[in-house]
């Protein structure tokens, strides 16, 4: 077995490192780039009027901190602080020294369960997220009265591909599953498949971290899907035994 890691860096890389301390081998082929977003100028401004904070991921995180950091600009006490999953809380909270609330299973469904969010007519939210992405948290809370902003706290950059190259490469090192932790990135992986190359792909296992995502890859084609239920290396390094 060999597994391709298309998430991108740092995790991506360090699910490669995790692999290969259990000698299983592994490809690394990130299928996005991550950069800083466009608004985090903005962040320092936004922060003092917010009464909620929401971080979709580790990224929006890490992004928001450092900006803050070069800025030696506090994190405010007084507002509450909440993550799509555990890993992006753990960041999140070890940035603002705050406790941050997260749902047991990281999706944007879990995360508007939770009690916090229930009762929020006028409160202002601010959501640090990528470029583009789902609008459910934003509409769901506008619907129970919120006030809500994004803040692009970073950008996605999707990394243009030979597929047949690659494909090729991959057969030749024996892939026979593949880790794809977004539904951007695989419909992305998809798009670049030529249609003679889709059928060797389709029929490999894939791993992905949520029930929509794995619809989404039903409907793609594929055959033999996994939901890890989450987003983290170690519940992917748990999916495939390895632990």
């Amino acid at each position: 077995m060999t597994v391709l890691v298309t998430r991108p860096a740092p995790a991506g890389q360090q699910l490669c490192q995790q692999l290969a301390q259990v000698g299983q081998p592994a490809i690394y082929h990130p299928l996005i780039s991550i950069d800083p977003g466009r608004e985090l100028s903005e962040l320092c401004a936004r922060l003092p009027h917010s009464d909620i904070l929401i971080a979709v991921s580790q990224h929006a995180a890490h992004f928001a901190s450092l900006t803050l950091s070069q800025n030696q600009y506090p994190w405010p006490t007084d507002t509450l602080y909440l993550a799509v999953g555990q890993k992006t809380a753990h960041v999140l909270s070890k940035a603002t020294q705050q406790k941050v609330h997260y749902p047991d299973v990281s999706d944007s469904e879990h995360l508007l369960q939770l009690p916090q969010l229930q009762q929020v007519q006028d409160k202002k939210i601010l959501i640090l997220r990528g470029n583009g992405g789902r609008e459910l948290i934003y509409d769901t809370l506008t619907a129970r009265g919120a006030h809500v902003h994004y803040l692009e706290a970073y950008q996605r950059h999707n990394l243009v591909f030979d597929a047949k190259r690659s494909v090729a490469d991959w057969q030749a090192q024996q892939v026979d599953t593949l880790v794809v932790t977004s539904a951007e990135q695989l419909r992305f992986l998809f798009a670049q498949l030529p249609a003679a190359i889709q059928p060797w792909v389709q029929k490999q296992r894939l791993l992905v971290p949520s029930a929509r995502i794995c619809t989404q890859a039903h409907q793609l084609g594929f055959r033999h899907v996994v939901n890890v239920g989450g987003a983290s290396n170690n519940e992917i390094m748990k999916a495939l035994q390895l632990t």
